[in-house]
């Protein structure tokens, strides 16, 4: 659940996907509370486990490309958002005009759906051509900091805060000088689960190094049975 490929082959990782192994590995007791890292394709992943299940990623170097984007949406207009990378590539947008609610993932959806389409119509992509494949919308919130919502590739939704999401926020938050170092940022999620996020300064200017802090629950333990007469067995 760490690392995944999209349908381009891009290298991408998943904090929440992180979170969640750490969380595993301790069920197993494959791991004890304390410190650990991961390797995923885009750099090592350090976490601490705490007592309690708390989870502390500290992720890979995140940064803003671009500010001021702005790009035309099919039956909607003008928009104006930033390129950041978080461990995925991030188009975020806040002047959507539309409400961050669970009961709209479907006009979410569609919408968050015509900008990447208009994206890729207007060859705007991240840093060397890579495909900005996760957008991310941002609203109000009562109890956090900020809402997001986030399309990733294939479509999905993501009903988590989204770490790499909220490392390419506190990115553009660091690059507008709007958040400093060592500063909680709240994220609150589509439905309603959050991540508390903050940043230290990176080794190369514009860079940060974001750390995000979130739990996971296990739901279930299955056992997989192959039948000799199956001949799917083994999968399709």
């Amino acid at each position: 659940a760490v690392i995944f490929f999209n349908n381009v082959g891009t290298l991408h990782m998943c904090v929440h996907g992180t979170i969640g192994v750490a969380v595993t590995l301790a069920h197993l007791g494959r791991i004890d509370p304390g410190a650990h890292k991961l390797d995923t394709p885009v750099g090592k992943v350090a976490f601490v486990l705490e007592n309690d299940g708390l989870v502390s990623v500290e992720n890979v170097a995140s940064y803003r490309l671009a500010d001021g984007v702005r790009v035309e949406i099919e039956s909607h207009g003008c928009i104006t958002g930033q390129i950041a990378w978080g461990g995925n590539w991030f188009f975020l947008v806040e002047d959507h005009g539309l409400e961050i609610e669970s009961t709209r993932v479907d006009e979410l959806t569609g919408f968050s759906k015509k900008v990447r389409e208009a994206l890729e119509r207007e060859g705007i992509t991240g840093e060397n051509g890579a495909c900005i494949d996760h957008i991310e919308l941002f609203g109000p919130s009562n109890s956090a900091d900020s809402k997001n919502f986030v399309l990733c590739p294939g479509g999905a939704y993501d009903r988590s805060p989204c770490g790499t999401g909220t490392s390419a926020k506190i990115a553009c938050l660091a690059a507008d000088g709007a958040l400093a170092p060592g500063v909680d940022w709240i994220q609150e999620s589509i439905i309603g689960s959050r991540f508390t996020a903050s940043y230290r300064p990176g080794e190369r200017p514009g860079e940060i190094i974001p750390t995000v802090e979130g739990r996971a629950w296990i739901t279930a333990e299955s056992e997989l049975i192959h039948e000799e007469s199956d001949p799917w067995r083994d999968g399709i």
